[in-house]
């Protein structure tokens, strides 16, 4: 990895080389989860032998009833076990949706990079943008897109390399900022989005153990969601500005063939301007078709039976479609007009190179999906999570405290259970009925579990996503690995949980609300 050589390196820069190099002397990520796959397996085996278990309450999801739950260890290498590891091979990768994800929103995206149009955005942007902006722009636009679900992964990170490119910046530091907005920030936003709707009602349901007349509503974080974004918006950026693109130095791109660098901060060309005006048409077309598509009250991607369409709704539970749509139609589009992609056939070509270019992912994500449903299967990671979360229940501390470390033990748990839902299903009828006994508001809880559970997603393995950031990388620098991402994104992580909590910790201790 390029690096400066104007002056000395602090403490902080030597520490994150050394994680990086040892990060990546590790094997292959494929390699990785094989040898997690065993782990796993052997593990289960001997906790199950020992009798491992724990009992707790719970929401169920259908009836939404608190119901007392027993969950023990199940073995990998008992009857049930070894029939699971052989009949489940298929299905574990076949359910695993962010393979599914990433191939719709690469229809799209390939599209639109190979018409051109996304490098022409970029330039387009740094022409009418202040060179300081940048940074604060990708930031706040990576932490927005979240109300796309894991669309964010798939286009905003790599987008985030190619702008930071696109201005003789490294490209590296540009995906590092991608992830920690996308990833970070993963459960706060300015909008309203599915996962709230799921956060809200497990809440609820936690709530009325101690009052029945309890519960909070959609936007009921919606004032601390919106106070996160800006604020981590400027923490992602000046970190990204002060310390990341520091630390990794100069970036010297690959020449051309006649021996010079592309220059990819030019003016744009006559057929350029024109693509984007074409591709301008194309967004407003897809725009008029989506809002007769779910404006109207009778409209098909509405609720058909609430009529919501933000929440529950085809039209949110498919908002990836859209994605895939935008890009692909102001990709075409875009094409037809600066003359770089006209015909279908085209078209069909670029989908299909984009999509070539993602054997090596998509054979990762088959181990992937392969351990993650191995993990789930023996239930080790809820054991954990209750085993943590009851012993700060016991812990005899006051409500801000038991706040604070309510957060904590999120965060660890992170690294192991990934999914915001599953995660507070096990801790919502735990926490809110015992915070809520001191006093604390349920959205208050929420709202610690809203930072608990995102920062460490830039930096658990475990991230469906990080693997895949990995393969980003590598486009820049051949050498990047594990440990390169890992490097990163640590500073990220620990100001992230450090400067948010003690905004959570100063909301509660001004008693601010929380939302509507």
């Amino acid at each position: 990895m390029p690096t400066a050589n104007a002056a000395p390196k602090t403490a902080m820069q030597r520490f994150l080389d050394a994680v990086e190099r040892v990060g990546n002397m590790v094997p292959h990520p494929v390699v990785i989860f094989l040898i997690l796959i065993a782990i796993v397996i052997v593990l289960s085996a001997l906790l199950s032998t020992f009798g491992a278990a724990v009992t707790f309450e719970r929401i169920n999801a259908d009836t939404h009833e608190i119901e007392t739950a027993t969950t023990e260890i199940r073995s990998l290498l008992d009857i049930e076990g070894i029939r699971f590891l052989y009949a489940s091979l298929i299905p574990n990768f076949m359910s695993f949706t962010a393979v599914g994800l990433m191939i719709a929103a690469m229809v799209g995206a390939g599209v639109a990079e190979e018409s051109g149009l996304v490098t022409a955005l970029i330039r387009k942007l740094v022409v009418v943008s202040p060179a300081w902006a940048l940074t604060y722009i990708l930031a706040f636009v990576g932490i927005i897109a979240s109300v796309a679900a894991d669309a964010g992964y798939l286009v905003l990170i790599p987008l985030a390399g190619i702008a930071y490119l696109a201005v003789g910046r490294h490209p590296l530091a540009g995906l590092a900022l991608g992830f920690a907005a996308v990833a970070g920030a993963f459960t706060v936003n300015m909008l309203i989005k599915p996962l709230d709707a799921v956060l809200v009602e497990f809440t609820n349901d936690a709530a009325h153990l101690v009052d029945p007349n309890r519960s909070i509503g959609l936007a009921s974080n919606v004032w601390f969601s919106i106070a996160s974004v800006l604020f981590l918006t400027v923490i992602i950026a000046f970190i990204s500005d002060r310390m990341i693109e520091p630390r990794l130095g100069v970036y010297k791109p690959e020449k051309s063939v006649d021996g010079t660098v592309p220059d990819q901060s030019a003016g744009l060309s006559e057929r350029e301007s024109r693509g984007l005006r074409y591709a301008l048409y194309g967004l407003i077309g897809l725009i008029l078709v989506f809002c007769f598509l779910t404006l109207p009250s009778w409209a098909p991607l509405r609720n058909p039976e609430t009529g919501e369409l933000i929440g529950n709704s085809p039209f949110m539970n498919g908002l990836i479609a859209l994605i895939m749509l935008i890009f692909l139609v102001t990709g075409w589009s875009y094409g037809i007009g600066a003359g770089t992609l006209r015909t279908l056939t085209e078209v069909i070509g670029a989908i299909e190179k984009s999509i070539k270019n993602l054997g090596g992912t998509i054979f990762l994500f088959f181990v992937l999906s392969q351990f993650v449903a191995y993990f789930t299967y023996t239930n080790m990671g809820t054991v954990m999570a209750l085993s943590l979360s009851g012993a700060l229940q016991a812990a005899n501390i006051g409500a801000l405290p038991l706040l604070l470390g309510f957060i904590l033990v999120v965060a660890i748990i992170d690294l192991l259970l990934t999914g915001a839902i599953a995660k507070w299903a096990i801790f919502a009828p735990v926490f809110v009925p015992l915070l809520m006994k001191l006093g604390v508001e349920p959205e208050a809880v929420l709202a610690a579990y809203r930072v608990g559970d995102s920062p460490m997603n830039a930096i658990t393995p475990l991230n469906a996503y990080f693997a895949l950031v990995v393969g980003f990388a590598q486009k820049y620098d051949k050498s990047a690995g594990v440990g390169t991402i890992v490097s990163l994104m640590l500073p990220y992580v620990l100001w992230m949980y450090v400067l948010w909590t003690a905004l959570f910790a100063g909301w509660q201790a001004f008693g601010l609300p929380w939302g509507l």
